[in-house]
C-alpha cells in the first residue's frame, strides 16, 4: 500500500509496494542519484570530521539510498534527511522527500511538523556555515545579514517542494474524487436502466393481462349467447320456423357485436393519439426505448378503459340480450345513478356481464337476480342464480377456462374494491362486488 496516493490500485507487474514498474524504475533511479550525491558529499564530511573516507562514503551511500523508500515510508525519508543535514549532505534527498511527504495522504499536522523541523535544521546549519564563511572572509556580507541569509536559504530549499507536493496531492485527490463520482453515477445510471427495464416488463405484463381479460369478457359473453341461441335455433328449426328466424337473427347480432368490440379493442392497440399508426414495433426491438414501452402500454390501457369500454347505461341492453336467450332474469337498481369514472363503470359492467356469462355456461335455465346499488361513495353489484333445473342436460353446459372469476377479481381489486364469489346455501352461485367511485 502506498502513502503518496500515486496509485492506490495495484496493477500487474509492479514489484513489492510499487503499483507500476515505471514507478519502481523512477524511485530506483532517484535512489541511485541520491546515493551518488551523498557519497561525494561523504568524502568532504570525512575530511572535516576526521573519520576514514570509506566510512563517510558508506554513510553517504546508505543515506542517499533511503530515497528508494519514499513511496513506502515518506516520513522516514524526511527524518533521515533532517538527521544528516548537519553533515551537509542529502540535498536531493531533502527536496524529493519533502515533496513526497506533502503529496502523500499523511495528516497535515505531521507534514507541518516535519517541514518545520527541516526548515529549522537547514536554518541552523546554514547560519553556522555562513557565519564561519564571514569569519574566514570567504563570504563578504555583514554579520547582521547572516540570519536573514540562513532563513532565506532554508526556505528556498524547503518551501517549493512542500508547496508543490501539497498542490499535486490536492489535485490527485480531486481527480480520484471525480473518478469515484463518475463511477457512482455510472452505477446509478445502470441501476436506473435496470429499474426502467423492470418497469417496462411490468407494464408489458400488465397490458397483456388486461388485453387477455378484455378478450375473455367480450368473446366469452357474446359466444355464450350465440351458443345458447344456436341451440334454441336447432331445437325449434322444424317446429317454429318464425322463432328459428328470430334466433338466427339474434345469433347474427351477437356475432356482429362481438366483432365490433374486438375491432374497437384491437384498434386501440394500433392507434396513437387518435390517429392510425403503422405496425407497432416489438417491445423487444432495440430501437424502442424501454420507458416508451411502459408509456405506450399505459396509454393503450388508459384509452381502452376510458374511450372504448362499456358503461352502466348499457346494462339494460345487456340484460335484454340474456332475456332474449331464454334466461329468466330479474333486475333491480337501488339509488340514483351518478356520473362515475370510466374505469368504475366499465368494471361494474364487466362484473355483471361475466356473472351472466357464468350462468349461461354452468346453469342454463336457472333463474337469475341482478342487483345494482348506487351508494354515492361506492357502487355495489350482485349476480345470483338459482340451481340449474335437473332437466338441463349436462352437455348443454359450456366449457370454462376458469379465468372469468379471476379477471373480475383483478378488475375490482385494482380499483380498491372488494370481490366475493361462491356457492349459495340453496345450491346456486353468487358473484358480488363493491367498487369505490372516487378515483
Amino acid at each position: 500500500m502506498t502513502t503518496t496516493g500515486v496509485d492506490h490500485q495495484e496493477s500487474a507487474g509492479g514489484p513489492w509496494w510499487w503499483g507500476q514498474r515505471r514507478s519502481a524504475a523512477l524511485d530506483i533511479g532517484l535512489g541511485v542519484a541520491s546515493a551518488a550525491e551523498c557519497a561525494l558529499e561523504g568524502v568532504e564530511f570525512a575530511d572535516k570530521s576526521g573519520v576514514p573516507v570509506a566510512v563517510g562514503v558508506t554513510i553517504g551511500l546508505l543515506t542517499g539510498a533511503t530515497l528508494v523508500l519514499r513511496r513506502r515510508w515518506p516520513v522516514a525519508v524526511v527524518l533521515v534527511a533532517i538527521a544528516v543535514s548537519p553533515a551537509n549532505m542529502g540535498f536531493l534527498l531533502t527536496v524529493v522527500g519533502l515533496y513526497t511527504l506533502a503529496a502523500s495522504d499523511a495528516p497535515r499536522r505531521i507534514i507541518a511538523v516535519l517541514a518545520g523541523m527541516s526548515v529549522t535544521a537547514s536554518t541552523i546549519v546554514t547560519f553556522i556555515q555562513t557565519r564561519q564563511g564571514v569569519a574566514d572572509g570567504a563570504v563578504d556580507i555583514s554579520e547582521g545579514f547572516v540570519p536573514f541569509v540562513a532563513v532565506l536559504a532554508s526556505l528556498g530549499v524547503t518551501a517549493p517542494p512542500v508547496l508543490f507536493g501539497l498542490y499535486v496531492g490536492a489535485r490527485r485527490r480531486l481527480m480520484e474524487s471525480l473518478r469515484e463520482r463518475a463511477d457512482s453515477l455510472e452505477r446509478e445510471l445502470q441501476l436506473l436502466a435496470e429499474r426502467a427495464e423492470e418497469r417496462a416488463g411490468w407494464a408489458r405484463n400488465e397490458e397483456r393481462t388486461r388485453i387477455a381479460r378484455e378478450m375473455h369478457d367480450v368473446v366469452a359473453h357474446r359466444v355464450s349467447l350465440m351458443v345458447v341461441h344456436a341451440a334454441a335455433l336447432q331445437a325449434v328449426a322444424r317446429k317454429d320456423p318464425e322463432k328459428a328466424v328470430k334466433n338466427a337473427a339474434l345469433v347474427g347480432d351477437m356475432g356482429r357485436q362481438a366483432l365490433t368490440e374486438l375491432r374497437e379493442m384491437l384498434g386501440v392497440l394500433r392507434t396513437q393519439d387518435g390517429t392510425t399508426a403503422g405496425p407497432a414495433p416489438s417491445p423487444t426491438s432495440p430501437s424502442l426505448p424501454l420507458a416508451a414501452v411502459g408509456v405506450a402500454a399505459a396509454a393503450a390501457a388508459s384509452r381502452a378503459r376510458e374511450d372504448d369500454g362499456p358503461c352502466l347505461a348499457e346494462l339494460e341492453e345487456l340484460v335484454g340480450q340474456s332475456r332474449a336467450a331464454g334466461m329468466v332474469l330479474e333486475l333491480s337498481v337501488d339509488g340514483d345513478p351518478a356520473p362515475y369514472p370510466a374505469e368504475v363503470e366499465q368494471t361494474a359492467y364487466r362484473v355483471i356481464q361475466e356473472g351472466l356469462t357464468n350462468v349461461h355456461k354452468h346453469a342454463p335455465g336457472a333463474k337469475v337476480q341482478v342487483r345494482l346499488a348506487h351508494r354515492g361513495a361506492e357502487v355495489a353489484m350482485q349476480v345470483e342464480n338459482d340451481p340449474a333445473p335437473e332437466s338441463t342436460p349436462h352437455d348443454a353446459r359450456l366449457p370454462s377456462g376458469g379465468n372469468g372469476l379471476l379477471g373480475m377479481k383483478e378488475r375490482v381489486t385494482a380499483l380498491g374494491g372488494v370481490f366475493v364469489s361462491g356457492p349459495t346455501d340453496a345450491g346456486g352461485f353468487r358473484v358480488s362486488a363493491v367498487i369505490p367511485t372516487a378515483r
